[in-house]
């Protein structure tokens, strides 16, 4: 069955036009797995529950809105991804999708590593004790300073980005008298299929040095010459919130017929080949994403044919999920503010937050599911737009979606998929309040990162 790639919010590639919407769910208390956590249920009062704590007590106990991630789910999905890939591979969860203390030391017990891409990541993974040689640093426009914490950490590799770069941290290692681990990121030409600001390996945009015209094969001859550089691998990386596998073949072919070139002019065989991430999750009952063993399965049979072709000895695969981990895990819970019908249109509800803790959907137009959470109902469904509460047209949490027709102010709503670049994206705008995060597991609920207050806005508010 074909899969087709999909956009940051999912369908991008279809131009659908203004007002349209898929039907409504048949029973709209129903919640699908595809899209919620997996200990995400209903009680025996309608109520959603998740971690075994109904949305009524943690709304009680931590406010709204808030981000809820379900611990065990989180858990399960990197033990999944560890188990696909097995020893003969690593997997970097992508720390930019959602990082914070707890979630490292969670990577590191279910013996994931991890990719950072500022120096901020960096302490958090270093501070919550992540080991240095599990870490990849990537960004492409690493400061002095960020580097040379990074080398004088000792992180496993860091992803060159630029003939700068490839200078900066040769330099830098040498002066610290070491060599550092580091790997190419070369642009591919592949675009998956992607929304324009996140399809990121054609030529025309600031990720990585591009195949085309030489470039990528002229940085290895720059980074096989400098002393302060162990160059073990080539990394790619070719969209986000992709389905289909067949950008990643074409992208594998020509990572592989540059390791065969490099192989035939400098007689070495760079022993890891990563694949960057990207991969797909459910936002709506439509997405069809693929399990880790059917990734890991693709992947492995492709890079291992090409190498077959080229005569190359297969290298090591590394491949960075981040999405694909921590986005299914949590939701976010509103409390419905004011329903504002329009007739002939939609409905209007307004939540407690808004852009300030989502920002994709009016960043990329992405698409979300939503639901009545503090109860159930039977009343008929109705088209409704959620949005926030701050001061532009386009604060919109989720553009078209169906919601019961009796929901009113005081209900609890709750949109999942929202633990990746919900929290991280975050913003103060209109000098909101970013939410906290709270991890949810076996009755218990704790809080991870604190919701912001008052005091620390003006704390930075120096006069």
């Amino acid at each position: 069955m074909s899969r087709s790639a999909h956009p940051a919010g999912p369908r991008h590639a279809d131009v659908l036009p203004e007002g349209h919407y898929s039907a409504p769910a048949t029973d709209l208390n129903e919640l699908d797995p595809k899209v919620w956590s997996r200990t995400v249920t209903r009680d025996a009062d309608g109520a959603l529950t998740v971690g075994g704590i109904a949305v009524a007590r943690l709304a009680e106990e931590f406010g709204t809105p808030a981000y809820f991630l379900d611990e065990a789910d989180f858990r399960a999905r990197c033990r999944a991804w560890a188990d696909a890939f097995g020893t003969e591979a690593d997997v970097f969860y992508a720390g930019k999708a959602f990082l914070s203390r707890a979630v490292v030391r969670w990577l590191k017990e279910e013996g994931l590593n991890l990719d950072v891409c500022s120096g901020g990541e960096l302490a958090t993974a270093l501070d919550a004790g992540m080991p240095a040689e599990r870490i990849a640093f990537h960004g492409n426009n690493k400061t002095v300073a960020e580097i040379e914490r990074a080398v004088e950490a000792g992180v496993g590799r860091i992803v060159l980005d630029s003939f700068q770069e490839i200078a900066r941290v040769a330099h830098t290692a040498q002066r610290l008298g070491t060599r550092q681990r580091v790997q190419i990121r070369v642009t591919v030409g592949v675009e998956a299929h992607t929304h324009e600001f996140i399809a990121t390996a054609h030529e025309d945009q600031k990720f990585g040095i591009a195949l085309a015209g030489g470039q990528a094969a002229e940085a290895v001859r720059r980074a096989l010459t400098l002393d302060g550089l162990e160059l073990v691998g080539i990394h790619s990386h070719i969209g986000s919130q992709i389905f289909d596998m067949a950008g990643f073949e074409v992208s594998a072919r020509r990572v592989v017929q540059l390791l065969a070139q490099i192989r035939d002019e400098h007689g070495v065989e760079l022993p890891e080949i990563d694949l960057g991430g990207g991969l797909g999750i459910a936002y709506t009952s439509d997405d069809d994403p693929r399990e880790p063993h059917e990734i890991a399965k693709a992947l492995g049979a492709i890079v291992t044919r090409e190498c077959e072709a080229a005569g190359l000895r297969t290298p090591r695969i590394s491949v960075e999920p981040g999405r694909a981990i921590v986005g299914p895990t949590a939701f976010t819970l509103y409390e419905v503010g004011t329903v504002k019908p329009l007739e002939g249109l939609r409905t209007y509800v307004s939540v407690d937050g808004g852009m300030s803790d989502n920002i994709r959907t009016a960043l990329y137009d992405a698409e979300y599911s939503v639901a009545l959470v503090s109860r159930t109902s039977d009343a008929e469904p109705m088209l409704v737009r959620v949005v926030g509460k701050h001061c532009e047209s386009g604060d919109i949490v989720v553009k078209d979606a169906f919601l019961p027709s009796d929901l009113a102010p005081g209900d609890l709503i709750a949109v999942p998929a929202t633990g990746a670049y919900c929290r991280s994206m975050a913003s103060n705008y209109n000098h909101a309040l970013r939410p906290p995060v709270v991890a949810v597991r076996d009755g218990q609920a704790r809080v991870i990162v604190r919701r912001e207050t008052e005091e620390d806005l003006l704390r930075l508010d120096v006069g």
